[in-house]
Protein backbone atom coordinates (compact mmCIF):
# COMPACT_ATOMS: atom_id res chain seq x y z
CA UNK A 1 0.00 0.00 0.00
CA UNK A 2 2.77 2.43 1.00
CA UNK A 3 4.70 1.67 -2.49
CA UNK A 4 1.46 2.46 -4.08
CA UNK A 5 1.27 6.19 -2.82
CA UNK A 6 4.68 6.93 -2.53
CA UNK A 7 4.89 7.72 -6.26
CA UNK A 8 1.58 9.86 -6.42
CA UNK A 9 2.27 11.93 -3.38
CA UNK A 10 5.90 12.74 -4.84
CA UNK A 11 4.57 14.24 -7.90
CA UNK A 12 1.76 15.98 -5.87
CA UNK A 13 4.27 17.65 -3.80
CA UNK A 14 6.52 18.59 -6.97
CA UNK A 15 3.30 19.81 -8.57
CA UNK A 16 1.93 22.17 -5.95
CA UNK A 17 5.28 24.08 -5.84
CA UNK A 18 5.27 25.23 -9.39
CA UNK A 19 4.41 29.00 -10.00
CA UNK A 20 1.00 30.10 -11.84
CA UNK A 21 1.49 32.91 -15.25
CA UNK A 22 -0.36 35.53 -14.34
CA UNK A 23 -1.04 38.09 -17.48
CA UNK A 24 0.13 41.18 -17.35
CA UNK A 25 -0.75 43.06 -20.64
CA UNK A 26 -0.36 47.26 -21.40
CA UNK A 27 -2.49 49.19 -22.19
CA UNK A 28 -0.71 51.83 -24.04
CA UNK A 29 -3.35 54.73 -23.84
CA UNK A 30 -3.69 54.44 -20.13
CA UNK A 31 -0.38 54.21 -19.88
CA UNK A 32 0.29 57.52 -21.35
CA UNK A 33 -2.80 59.01 -19.40
CA UNK A 34 -0.82 58.50 -16.34
CA UNK A 35 2.88 59.87 -17.97
CA UNK A 36 0.26 62.74 -18.63
CA UNK A 37 -0.86 63.11 -15.18
CA UNK A 38 2.35 62.99 -13.26
CA UNK A 39 2.45 66.49 -11.44
CA UNK A 40 5.14 68.09 -8.90
CA UNK A 41 2.07 68.41 -6.16
CA UNK A 42 1.28 64.12 -5.97
CA UNK A 43 0.53 63.42 -2.57
CA UNK A 44 2.67 60.31 -2.66
CA UNK A 45 5.56 62.27 -4.54
CA UNK A 46 5.45 64.89 -1.36
CA UNK A 47 5.74 62.19 0.95
CA UNK A 48 8.67 60.79 -0.50
CA UNK A 49 10.38 64.03 -0.71
CA UNK A 50 9.95 64.93 2.83
CA UNK A 51 11.17 61.22 3.48
CA UNK A 52 14.22 61.50 1.91
CA UNK A 53 15.10 65.26 2.95
CA UNK A 54 13.72 64.14 6.92
CA UNK A 55 14.61 60.17 6.99
CA UNK A 56 10.93 60.05 8.42
CA UNK A 57 8.90 57.11 7.35
CA UNK A 58 5.82 58.96 7.67
CA UNK A 59 4.71 62.57 8.28
CA UNK A 60 1.49 62.59 11.30
CA UNK A 61 -0.26 65.04 8.41
CA UNK A 62 0.27 65.07 4.42
CA UNK A 63 3.48 67.02 3.60
CA UNK A 64 2.96 70.52 1.80
CA UNK A 65 4.78 71.02 -1.68
CA UNK A 66 8.19 72.74 -1.05
CA UNK A 67 7.35 76.84 -1.46
CA UNK A 68 10.28 77.03 -3.88
CA UNK A 69 11.78 73.85 -5.93
CA UNK A 70 15.13 73.73 -6.01
CA UNK A 71 18.10 71.37 -7.31
CA UNK A 72 17.61 69.02 -4.41
CA UNK A 73 13.84 68.70 -4.11
CA UNK A 74 13.78 68.47 -8.41
CA UNK A 75 16.57 65.79 -8.36
CA UNK A 76 14.29 63.78 -5.72
CA UNK A 77 11.32 64.41 -7.89
CA UNK A 78 13.21 63.01 -11.30
CA UNK A 79 14.28 59.89 -8.49
CA UNK A 80 10.81 59.50 -8.22
CA UNK A 81 9.73 59.24 -11.94
CA UNK A 82 12.66 58.97 -14.11
CA UNK A 83 11.62 55.90 -16.75
CA UNK A 84 16.09 55.39 -16.74
CA UNK A 85 16.06 54.35 -13.62
CA UNK A 86 13.11 52.04 -14.41
CA UNK A 87 15.28 50.20 -16.26
CA UNK A 88 18.30 50.04 -13.75
CA UNK A 89 16.11 48.62 -11.50
CA UNK A 90 14.49 45.38 -13.57
CA UNK A 91 18.13 44.87 -14.23
CA UNK A 92 19.35 44.55 -11.09
CA UNK A 93 15.96 42.45 -10.32
CA UNK A 94 16.87 39.72 -13.13
CA UNK A 95 20.36 40.02 -11.73
CA UNK A 96 19.04 38.89 -8.57
CA UNK A 97 16.86 36.42 -10.10
CA UNK A 98 19.98 34.81 -11.98
CA UNK A 99 21.33 34.47 -7.98
CA UNK A 100 18.35 32.34 -7.54
CA UNK A 101 19.21 30.46 -11.04
CA UNK A 102 22.35 30.27 -10.09
CA UNK A 103 21.73 28.31 -6.76
CA UNK A 104 19.51 26.07 -8.31
CA UNK A 105 20.69 22.20 -7.54
CA UNK A 106 19.56 19.81 -10.52
CA UNK A 107 16.44 18.66 -10.30
CA UNK A 108 16.24 14.69 -10.01
CA UNK A 109 14.72 12.38 -13.34
CA UNK A 110 12.04 10.17 -13.20
CA UNK A 111 13.35 6.95 -15.60
CA UNK A 112 11.01 4.20 -16.27
CA UNK A 113 14.16 1.28 -17.33
CA UNK A 114 11.71 -1.09 -18.51
CA UNK A 115 7.69 -0.70 -18.29
CA UNK A 116 6.14 -3.63 -20.64
CA UNK A 117 2.83 -5.92 -20.39
CA UNK A 118 3.58 -9.88 -21.57
CA UNK A 119 0.47 -11.30 -21.65
CA UNK A 120 1.86 -14.99 -21.91
CA UNK A 121 3.06 -14.62 -18.52
CA UNK A 122 0.24 -15.11 -16.12
CA UNK A 123 2.02 -16.03 -12.94
CA UNK A 124 2.93 -14.49 -10.34
CA UNK A 125 2.41 -11.47 -12.73
CA UNK A 126 2.51 -10.06 -16.75
CA UNK A 127 4.14 -6.53 -15.78
CA UNK A 128 7.58 -5.34 -15.67
CA UNK A 129 7.86 -2.25 -14.57
CA UNK A 130 11.63 -0.61 -13.55
CA UNK A 131 11.21 2.95 -12.55
CA UNK A 132 14.38 4.44 -11.14
CA UNK A 133 15.18 8.30 -10.04
CA UNK A 134 18.25 9.84 -11.31
CA UNK A 135 20.43 12.56 -9.14
CA UNK A 136 22.99 14.63 -10.43
CA UNK A 137 26.14 15.47 -7.77
CA UNK A 138 27.47 18.56 -9.21
CA UNK A 139 31.87 18.15 -8.40
CA UNK A 140 34.72 20.51 -8.49
CA UNK A 141 32.73 23.34 -6.88
CA UNK A 142 30.40 24.51 -9.87
CA UNK A 143 27.40 25.83 -7.95
CA UNK A 144 29.89 27.74 -6.21
CA UNK A 145 31.60 29.40 -8.97
CA UNK A 146 27.61 30.08 -11.00
CA UNK A 147 26.50 31.70 -7.80
CA UNK A 148 29.43 33.72 -6.85
CA UNK A 149 29.32 34.43 -10.65
CA UNK A 150 25.55 35.63 -10.22
CA UNK A 151 26.52 37.62 -7.35
CA UNK A 152 29.16 39.81 -8.61
CA UNK A 153 26.82 40.70 -11.61
CA UNK A 154 24.33 41.44 -9.47
CA UNK A 155 26.41 43.83 -7.61
CA UNK A 156 27.56 45.32 -11.28
CA UNK A 157 23.88 46.15 -11.77
CA UNK A 158 23.35 47.55 -8.63
CA UNK A 159 26.54 49.72 -9.39
CA UNK A 160 24.51 50.52 -12.55
CA UNK A 161 21.34 51.75 -10.70
CA UNK A 162 23.74 54.02 -8.86
CA UNK A 163 25.35 55.24 -12.18
CA UNK A 164 21.86 55.72 -13.63
CA UNK A 165 20.80 58.03 -10.50
CA UNK A 166 23.80 60.17 -10.98
CA UNK A 167 23.20 60.96 -14.38
CA UNK A 168 19.54 61.57 -13.38
CA UNK A 169 20.62 64.29 -11.09
CA UNK A 170 23.09 65.52 -13.93
CA UNK A 171 20.20 65.79 -16.51
CA UNK A 172 18.74 67.96 -13.42
CA UNK A 173 21.28 70.14 -12.65
CA UNK A 174 22.61 70.26 -16.77
CA UNK A 175 18.90 71.60 -17.21
CA UNK A 176 18.50 73.67 -13.86
CA UNK A 177 22.07 75.59 -15.12
CA UNK A 178 20.52 76.36 -18.61
CA UNK A 179 17.07 77.30 -17.61
CA UNK A 180 18.98 79.91 -15.02
CA UNK A 181 21.35 80.93 -17.93
CA UNK A 182 17.82 81.55 -20.46
CA UNK A 183 16.08 83.53 -17.69
CA UNK A 184 19.28 85.37 -17.23
CA UNK A 185 19.95 86.02 -20.33
CA UNK A 186 15.73 86.82 -20.88
CA UNK A 187 15.89 89.64 -18.27
CA UNK A 188 18.93 91.04 -19.74
CA UNK A 189 18.10 91.38 -22.96
CA UNK A 190 14.46 92.48 -21.86
CA UNK A 191 16.59 95.74 -20.59
CA UNK A 192 18.94 96.20 -23.37
CA UNK A 193 15.55 96.85 -25.66
CA UNK A 194 14.75 99.16 -22.98
CA UNK A 195 17.69 101.10 -23.49
CA UNK A 196 17.56 100.89 -27.92
CA UNK A 197 13.97 102.06 -27.26
CA UNK A 198 15.56 105.08 -25.35
CA UNK A 199 17.75 105.59 -27.63
CA UNK A 200 15.60 105.65 -30.63
CA UNK A 201 13.25 108.16 -28.68
CA UNK A 202 16.21 110.41 -27.98
CA UNK A 203 18.19 110.05 -31.90
CA UNK A 204 14.25 110.51 -33.16
CA UNK A 205 14.56 114.14 -30.93
CA UNK A 206 17.58 115.15 -32.30
CA UNK A 207 16.48 114.30 -35.57
CA UNK A 208 13.79 116.27 -35.51
CA UNK A 209 15.78 119.08 -34.18
CA UNK A 210 17.90 118.95 -36.67
CA UNK A 211 20.90 117.50 -34.64
CA UNK A 212 20.96 114.24 -35.97
CA UNK A 213 21.49 112.65 -39.77
CA UNK A 214 18.28 110.14 -41.32
CA UNK A 215 21.36 107.70 -41.29
CA UNK A 216 21.83 107.59 -37.03
CA UNK A 217 17.93 107.63 -36.22
CA UNK A 218 18.11 104.38 -39.07
CA UNK A 219 20.69 102.78 -37.53
CA UNK A 220 19.16 103.37 -33.70
CA UNK A 221 16.35 101.54 -35.07
CA UNK A 222 17.86 99.10 -36.79
CA UNK A 223 19.94 98.09 -33.35
CA UNK A 224 16.33 98.28 -31.83
CA UNK A 225 15.00 95.50 -33.95
CA UNK A 226 18.09 93.61 -33.24
CA UNK A 227 17.37 94.03 -29.48
CA UNK A 228 13.77 92.70 -30.04
CA UNK A 229 14.67 89.44 -31.76
CA UNK A 230 17.55 88.81 -29.07
CA UNK A 231 14.82 89.41 -26.48
CA UNK A 232 12.25 86.84 -28.28
CA UNK A 233 14.64 84.47 -29.22
CA UNK A 234 15.70 84.58 -25.08
CA UNK A 235 11.68 83.84 -24.64
CA UNK A 236 11.93 80.79 -26.85
CA UNK A 237 15.46 79.40 -24.87
CA UNK A 238 13.82 79.87 -21.58
CA UNK A 239 10.85 78.04 -22.79
CA UNK A 240 12.87 75.16 -24.10
CA UNK A 241 14.96 74.88 -21.12
CA UNK A 242 11.89 74.74 -19.37
CA UNK A 243 10.76 71.61 -21.71
CA UNK A 244 13.94 70.18 -20.85
CA UNK A 245 13.95 70.45 -17.44
CA UNK A 246 10.72 68.77 -17.16
CA UNK A 247 11.92 65.95 -19.27
CA UNK A 248 15.01 65.79 -17.14
CA UNK A 249 13.16 65.52 -13.97
CA UNK A 250 9.99 62.99 -16.28
CA UNK A 251 7.09 65.01 -16.19
CA UNK A 252 4.85 66.77 -18.86
CA UNK A 253 5.92 70.24 -19.18
CA UNK A 254 2.65 71.59 -17.92
CA UNK A 255 3.25 70.51 -13.98
CA UNK A 256 5.90 73.12 -14.19
CA UNK A 257 3.53 75.42 -14.40
CA UNK A 258 2.57 77.62 -11.19
CA UNK A 259 6.26 76.40 -9.65
CA UNK A 260 8.28 78.17 -8.17
CA UNK A 261 11.87 77.24 -9.08
CA UNK A 262 14.87 78.26 -7.06
CA UNK A 263 18.46 78.94 -8.39
CA UNK A 264 20.01 79.29 -5.33
CA UNK A 265 21.89 76.19 -5.61
CA UNK A 266 23.10 76.98 -9.20
CA UNK A 267 24.06 80.36 -7.92
CA UNK A 268 25.91 79.69 -4.86
CA UNK A 269 27.79 76.14 -5.24
CA UNK A 270 30.92 74.90 -3.32
CA UNK A 271 34.02 75.55 -4.65
CA UNK A 272 36.56 72.98 -5.44
CA UNK A 273 39.38 72.78 -3.66
CA UNK A 274 42.65 74.04 -5.60
CA UNK A 275 44.35 70.47 -5.80
CA UNK A 276 41.61 68.79 -7.39
CA UNK A 277 43.46 67.99 -10.02
CA UNK A 278 45.62 65.87 -7.74
CA UNK A 279 43.89 65.04 -4.50
CA UNK A 280 41.66 62.91 -2.75
CA UNK A 281 38.52 63.19 -4.88
CA UNK A 282 40.72 62.11 -8.01
CA UNK A 283 41.70 59.18 -6.30
CA UNK A 284 38.18 58.50 -5.15
CA UNK A 285 36.96 58.79 -8.55
CA UNK A 286 39.19 56.50 -10.11
CA UNK A 287 38.50 53.81 -7.59
CA UNK A 288 35.23 54.30 -6.38
CA UNK A 289 32.95 56.15 -9.09
CA UNK A 290 30.05 53.70 -9.24
CA UNK A 291 30.63 52.93 -13.05
CA UNK A 292 34.38 51.60 -12.45
CA UNK A 293 32.65 49.65 -9.33
CA UNK A 294 30.78 47.91 -11.96
CA UNK A 295 33.71 47.36 -14.50
CA UNK A 296 35.57 45.96 -11.42
CA UNK A 297 32.27 43.46 -10.54
CA UNK A 298 32.02 42.83 -13.84
CA UNK A 299 35.60 41.27 -14.31
CA UNK A 300 35.03 39.53 -10.78
CA UNK A 301 32.23 37.87 -12.67
CA UNK A 302 34.94 36.58 -15.27
CA UNK A 303 37.02 35.60 -12.94
CA UNK A 304 34.25 33.28 -11.32
CA UNK A 305 32.82 32.43 -14.54
CA UNK A 306 37.10 31.37 -15.57
CA UNK A 307 36.38 29.40 -11.94
CA UNK A 308 33.32 27.75 -13.64
CA UNK A 309 35.08 26.49 -16.74
CA UNK A 310 37.96 24.76 -14.51
CA UNK A 311 35.32 23.18 -12.67
CA UNK A 312 33.67 21.87 -15.40
CA UNK A 313 36.49 19.73 -16.35
CA UNK A 314 35.46 17.07 -13.10
CA UNK A 315 32.16 15.41 -15.00
CA UNK A 316 29.49 15.34 -13.10
CA UNK A 317 28.43 12.31 -11.06
CA UNK A 318 24.56 10.73 -11.31
CA UNK A 319 23.10 7.91 -9.08
CA UNK A 320 20.01 6.40 -10.06
CA UNK A 321 19.01 4.18 -7.10
CA UNK A 322 15.78 2.13 -8.96
CA UNK A 323 13.40 -0.69 -8.10
CA UNK A 324 12.91 -3.15 -10.26
CA UNK A 325 9.91 -5.34 -10.82
CA UNK A 326 10.06 -8.14 -13.24
CA UNK A 327 7.03 -10.73 -13.41
CA UNK A 328 7.28 -11.23 -9.54
CA UNK A 329 10.69 -11.08 -8.60
CA UNK A 330 11.70 -7.96 -6.84
CA UNK A 331 15.12 -6.37 -7.96
CA UNK A 332 17.08 -3.09 -6.22
CA UNK A 333 19.49 -0.90 -8.48
CA UNK A 334 22.04 1.82 -8.27
CA UNK A 335 23.17 2.77 -11.64
CA UNK A 336 26.07 5.48 -11.57
CA UNK A 337 26.67 7.37 -14.26
CA UNK A 338 30.04 9.74 -15.44
CA UNK A 339 30.67 11.20 -18.15
CA UNK A 340 34.36 10.31 -19.76
CA UNK A 341 36.60 13.24 -20.88
CA UNK A 342 38.15 11.56 -23.49
CA UNK A 343 37.50 13.72 -27.00
CA UNK A 344 37.93 17.26 -24.68
CA UNK A 345 38.91 18.33 -21.40
CA UNK A 346 36.69 21.50 -21.57
CA UNK A 347 39.71 23.05 -23.32
CA UNK A 348 37.78 25.60 -25.33
CA UNK A 349 35.41 26.83 -22.91
CA UNK A 350 38.33 27.68 -20.41
CA UNK A 351 40.27 29.36 -23.62
CA UNK A 352 36.69 31.13 -24.27
CA UNK A 353 36.16 31.98 -20.64
CA UNK A 354 40.16 33.34 -20.16
CA UNK A 355 39.81 35.47 -22.85
CA UNK A 356 36.46 37.14 -21.74
CA UNK A 357 38.77 37.70 -18.27
CA UNK A 358 41.20 39.52 -20.30
CA UNK A 359 38.63 41.46 -22.00
CA UNK A 360 37.43 42.39 -18.71
CA UNK A 361 40.20 43.31 -17.19
CA UNK A 362 41.28 45.70 -20.57
CA UNK A 363 37.67 47.02 -20.28
CA UNK A 364 38.33 48.31 -16.60
CA UNK A 365 41.78 50.34 -17.45
CA UNK A 366 39.95 51.74 -20.59
CA UNK A 367 37.63 52.85 -18.10
CA UNK A 368 39.93 53.90 -15.66
CA UNK A 369 41.63 55.96 -18.25
CA UNK A 370 38.59 57.67 -19.69
CA UNK A 371 37.55 58.69 -16.10
CA UNK A 372 41.25 60.19 -16.03
CA UNK A 373 41.14 62.06 -18.93
CA UNK A 374 37.49 63.40 -18.00
CA UNK A 375 38.85 64.97 -14.75
CA UNK A 376 42.18 66.77 -16.49
CA UNK A 377 39.65 67.78 -19.47
CA UNK A 378 37.28 69.05 -16.31
CA UNK A 379 39.78 70.82 -14.30
CA UNK A 380 41.20 72.46 -17.41
CA UNK A 381 37.67 73.33 -18.46
CA UNK A 382 36.56 75.00 -15.03
CA UNK A 383 40.04 76.94 -14.55
CA UNK A 384 39.58 78.19 -17.87
CA UNK A 385 36.26 79.52 -17.40
CA UNK A 386 37.36 80.70 -13.70
CA UNK A 387 39.24 83.26 -15.35
CA UNK A 388 37.39 84.52 -18.26
CA UNK A 389 34.72 84.76 -15.62
CA UNK A 390 37.13 87.19 -13.37
CA UNK A 391 37.81 89.19 -16.39
CA UNK A 392 34.41 89.57 -17.27
CA UNK A 393 33.67 90.81 -13.68
CA UNK A 394 36.41 92.76 -13.83
CA UNK A 395 35.54 94.37 -16.99
CA UNK A 396 32.42 94.57 -15.97
CA UNK A 397 32.87 96.63 -12.78
CA UNK A 398 34.72 98.96 -14.77
CA UNK A 399 31.78 100.00 -17.16
CA UNK A 400 29.75 99.91 -13.63
CA UNK A 401 31.89 102.49 -12.43
CA UNK A 402 31.84 104.52 -15.76
CA UNK A 403 28.29 104.38 -16.46
CA UNK A 404 28.09 105.93 -12.32
CA UNK A 405 30.54 108.68 -13.53
CA UNK A 406 28.65 109.64 -17.28
CA UNK A 407 25.40 109.39 -14.84
CA UNK A 408 26.22 111.71 -12.55
CA UNK A 409 27.91 114.83 -15.34
CA UNK A 410 24.04 114.41 -16.81
CA UNK A 411 22.57 114.76 -13.63
CA UNK A 412 24.77 117.95 -13.77
CA UNK A 413 24.36 118.73 -16.89
CA UNK A 414 27.71 118.06 -18.43
CA UNK A 415 26.85 114.99 -19.91
CA UNK A 416 23.50 115.25 -22.47
CA UNK A 417 21.00 112.18 -23.11
CA UNK A 418 22.49 110.01 -25.83
CA UNK A 419 25.55 109.77 -24.23
CA UNK A 420 24.48 108.23 -21.08
CA UNK A 421 22.31 105.85 -23.13
CA UNK A 422 25.55 104.88 -24.93
CA UNK A 423 27.46 104.34 -21.77
CA UNK A 424 23.97 102.14 -20.72
CA UNK A 425 24.27 100.18 -23.40
CA UNK A 426 28.04 99.17 -23.26
CA UNK A 427 27.62 98.01 -19.78
CA UNK A 428 24.78 96.20 -20.79
CA UNK A 429 27.22 94.54 -23.52
CA UNK A 430 29.60 94.19 -20.57
CA UNK A 431 26.90 92.41 -18.12
CA UNK A 432 26.00 89.89 -20.72
CA UNK A 433 29.48 88.97 -21.93
CA UNK A 434 29.99 88.25 -17.43
CA UNK A 435 26.58 86.51 -17.74
CA UNK A 436 28.09 84.22 -20.79
CA UNK A 437 31.01 83.89 -18.78
CA UNK A 438 29.07 82.60 -15.36
CA UNK A 439 27.11 80.48 -17.23
CA UNK A 440 30.43 78.61 -18.92
CA UNK A 441 32.12 78.28 -15.51
CA UNK A 442 29.23 76.76 -13.95
CA UNK A 443 28.82 74.18 -16.81
CA UNK A 444 32.23 73.37 -16.44
CA UNK A 445 31.80 73.05 -12.65
CA UNK A 446 28.73 70.21 -13.49
CA UNK A 447 31.78 68.65 -15.83
CA UNK A 448 34.15 68.65 -12.50
CA UNK A 449 31.34 67.24 -10.82
CA UNK A 450 30.82 64.78 -13.17
CA UNK A 451 33.86 63.74 -13.93
CA UNK A 452 34.79 63.41 -9.84
CA UNK A 453 30.96 61.97 -9.47
CA UNK A 454 31.37 64.58 -6.54
CA UNK A 455 28.70 66.71 -5.65
CA UNK A 456 29.30 70.51 -5.55
CA UNK A 457 25.91 72.03 -6.65
CA UNK A 458 23.65 71.33 -3.50
CA UNK A 459 26.48 69.31 -1.87
CA UNK A 460 24.80 68.23 1.48
CA UNK A 461 21.51 67.25 -0.59
CA UNK A 462 20.73 63.02 -0.54
CA UNK A 463 21.22 61.22 -3.27
CA UNK A 464 19.31 57.50 -2.25
CA UNK A 465 19.94 54.35 -3.96
CA UNK A 466 16.52 53.28 -5.03
CA UNK A 467 16.64 49.60 -5.92
CA UNK A 468 12.58 49.61 -5.41
CA UNK A 469 10.22 51.69 -7.37
CA UNK A 470 9.37 54.74 -5.15
CA UNK A 471 5.79 54.70 -6.40
CA UNK A 472 5.18 51.13 -5.28
CA UNK A 473 6.89 50.64 -2.41
CA UNK A 474 6.40 52.13 1.18
CA UNK A 475 8.21 54.86 2.43
CA UNK A 476 9.87 52.15 5.67
CA UNK A 477 11.18 49.93 2.47
CA UNK A 478 12.65 53.16 0.81
CA UNK A 479 14.27 54.53 3.85
CA UNK A 480 15.89 51.56 4.54
CA UNK A 481 17.52 51.59 1.08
Amino acid sequence: MMRRFFLPAMLAAALGGCASYHPAPIDPAQNAAQLSTRSLRDPRLLAFVHAMQSGATAARTAPAAPARWDLSTLTLAALYYHPNLDLARSSLAQARGAIRTARQRPNPTLVFQDLSYNQTVRTPSPWTIGPSIEFVIETGGKRAARTSRARHLEAAAREDLATASWQVRSGVRNALIDLWAARQSLAQSQRNLAVEEQLVEATAQRFAAGGAAGFDLAQARIHRDEARLTALNAQNREAQARNALAGAIGIPVAALHGITISFADIEAPQQPATDVATGALRKAALTGRSDVQSALADYAAAESALQLAIADQYPDIALAPGYDYSQGDNQYLLMPTVPLPIFHQNQGQIAEALAQREQAAAQFTALQDTVLHAIDQAVTEYRASARSLASAQAIQAEEVREFRRIQSAFETGDADRPSLIAAQLTLATATQAKIDALVRQRRALGSLEDALQHPFFAAAAPLPLLTTDPRLSSLSSLSSE
